[in-house]
């Protein structure tokens, strides 16, 4: 594998992080409201659901969203019936894989960010007559600026790291699927070491700036 393979590579993971974190903070910032503002009893239960990437191994997610995805899987019939052919081994497949894998990582840092607002800014923006989505993006969003970085990090560098996932989903077709951790496994197994230690070093560098950044751009705490 050459270097420019490796560059198209890092390129593609780049663009599948940013796709994804994108998508994870529109599906993401609703469930995480709900789930902080609703007393419903389904709420645990849902929320066990979502956390199930931060303790399921990879491959049993890749498994089931192979059954569930291919052609005899119920999104799979209907991505066919939409003439939109089968999603594994596709990069939109990879999009669907990471955004359930990565979903916990956006959706828990934000649910805490809600929790901890409190009801009285809600209840003074309804003094001034807010609606419930003037009372959302004129006074939550704000002041949860900090917690919407803190979950997009997460989401896009957890992306950057997947293995497992994007593996059973995606495969290894290069310039499509394969994304730097895949080919980090194919050098070592084609005993590249040199290339594998490179693009390894790259992802390294990589997720110490993304911790960084996050630890820097949270506020301070105050010592009691």
């Amino acid at each position: 594998m050459t270097f420019a393979a490796d560059a198209g590579t890092i390129w593609l993971t780049l663009k599948l992080a940013s796709i994804v974190t994108v998508l994870l903070l529109l599906i993401g910032t609703p469930l995480a409201w709900y789930l902080a503002r609703t007393r419903a009893p389904w709420r645990r239960p849902l929320a066990a659901i979502v956390a199930l990437p931060l303790v399921l191994p990879p491959t049993i997610i890749g498994f089931y969203l192979l059954l569930a995805l291919g052609p005899h899987g119920p999104i799979g019939k209907l991505t066919q019936a939409l003439g939109l052919g089968l999603l594994p081994f596709t990069f939109p497949g990879l999009v669907v894989a990471s955004v359930l894998y990565s979903l916990p990582f956006v959706v828990q840092p934000l649910q805490s960010t809600f929790a901890a607002l409190g009801e009285r800014p809600l209840e003074v923006a309804a003094t001034l007559r807010a609606g419930p989505l003037d009372r959302f993006f004129s006074v939550v969003v704000p002041m949860s600026k900090a917690g919407f970085v803190t979950s997009a990090i997460l989401g896009f560098a957890h992306t950057i790291g997947e293995f497992g996932v994007v593996l059973m989903i995606g495969g290894n077709i290069e310039g499509q699927t394969r994304v730097a951790s895949v080919a980090v496994y194919d050098h070592v197994e084609a005993f590249e070491y040199a290339q594998a230690q490179w693009l390894s070093a790259i992802l390294l560098l990589f997720a110490f700036a993304v911790l960084l950044a996050m630890y820097t751009l949270q506020p301070a705490r105050k010592l009691t």
